[in-house]
């Protein structure tokens, strides 16, 4: 059954949990017993889990599961609770004594919504695991996106709400390329075929929607050193066959949907991140994965902005552009 997620792809499993309260979640993304990984950071802020041994030349070639979660840095945590749960599934690299769960992830920042004191953890890492099916995700003010601002760039309360979203792609020849995302960037968001701003930074008088790029050509004196509460994070999934080298490009590559709906994207204000897990035996030209890879990434961010609600007086797309209209 087609579900136009990330659990297109056999073999991958999500779950997420959220604090609608405090504002804040996590969402996990299980690998069975493995997948090979690879990770891109092109932002400047990135708060991340093991990302050093997805690097191709180190040891280890697989990962068992990537969680995506909000709270900063301190929602790190959320990856102890994951190798707990899959160390008791008996899921893990075997040492002998046990089984060690290879557990990466990242991290945005969301604790200027609810309640900065509570944030994902081991618990909460636990419990999205437990809950892990390959149904069709919650998009909007879920897991990782259940906190998550964009359009920052006049101040938080002039922002929007961002959110969760995922999309696959999939060919004839049963190929899948499948997306996940967390969307709480610096920068507007833009509909993936129009171009048109659609989320974004809000001008306080006339409450219309601005170009963030355009704006801080006009104020080119703005600081925005300050300005440190951004991040995008994400996943794709292919059931292509592919090595750590090729699953770092791939990530790289599906980057390319990023910038074509977040503007700016990649900013020295954001932690943008994206993991690419390759789970299966299709033969497939990397460069069709990339393509693929890219446009399932741009609708999953469009998707995740367009199914968040209004929340803690940051107004959702569906909401205000209804409004201002």
């Amino acid at each position: 059954m087609y579900r136009n997620c990330i659990t297109d792809v056999a073999g991958i499993h999500v779950g997420q949990v959220s604090d609608h309260q405090a504002q804040t979640g996590c969402t996990v993304i299980l690998c069975g017993d493995g997948a090979v990984c690879g990770v891109e950071v092109r932002g400047s802020a990135p708060g991340t889990r093991e990302t050093d041994l997805l690097e191709p030349h180190m040891l280890v070639d697989q990962v068992h599961g990537v969680f995506l979660g909000g709270g900063s840095a301190f929602g790190l945590a959320v990856g102890d609770g994951m190798m707990q749960y899959l160390e008791e599934k008996g899921i893990g690299f075997d040492v002998g004594v046990t089984k060690v769960p290879i557990v990466t992830g990242a991290v945005l920042f969301d604790l200027h919504m609810g309640s900065y004191q509570i944030r994902p953890d081991a618990g909460m890492g636990y419990e999205a695991c437990r809950q892990a099916s390959q149904q069709k995700i919650s998009e909007g003010n879920y897991g990782a996106g259940t906190g998550a601002t964009v359009g920052k760039v006049l101040g938080h309360e002039q922002a929007m709400k961002g959110g969760i979203g995922s999309a696959s792609i999939t060919l004839d020849n049963g190929l899948v390329v499948g997306a996940i995302v967390a969307v709480n960037a610096f920068g507007d968001i833009r509909d993936w075929q129009s171009g048109k701003i659609f989320a974004g930074a809000r001008e306080k008088e006339t409450g219309e929607l601005i170009d963030t790029c355009s704006y801080l050509k006009q104020h080119f004196q703005t600081n925005l050193a300050f300005k440190r509460d951004n991040t995008t994070i994400g996943a794709i999934a292919t059931n292509a066959k592919l090595s750590k080298a090729e699953c770092k490009k791939l990530a790289q590559m599906s980057m390319n949907g990023l910038v074509k709906v977040i503007s700016p994207f990649g900013s020295t204000l954001d932690g943008d991140t994206v993991f690419a897990l390759s789970k299966g035996t299709h033969s497939a030209d990397l460069n069709l994965l990339g393509i693929m890879a890219a446009e399932a990434m741009a609708i999953a961010v469009n998707r995740g902005i367009q199914g968040a609600q209004s929340t803690g007086g940051i107004p959702s797309t569906r909401d205000y552009l209804g409004a201002i209209e």
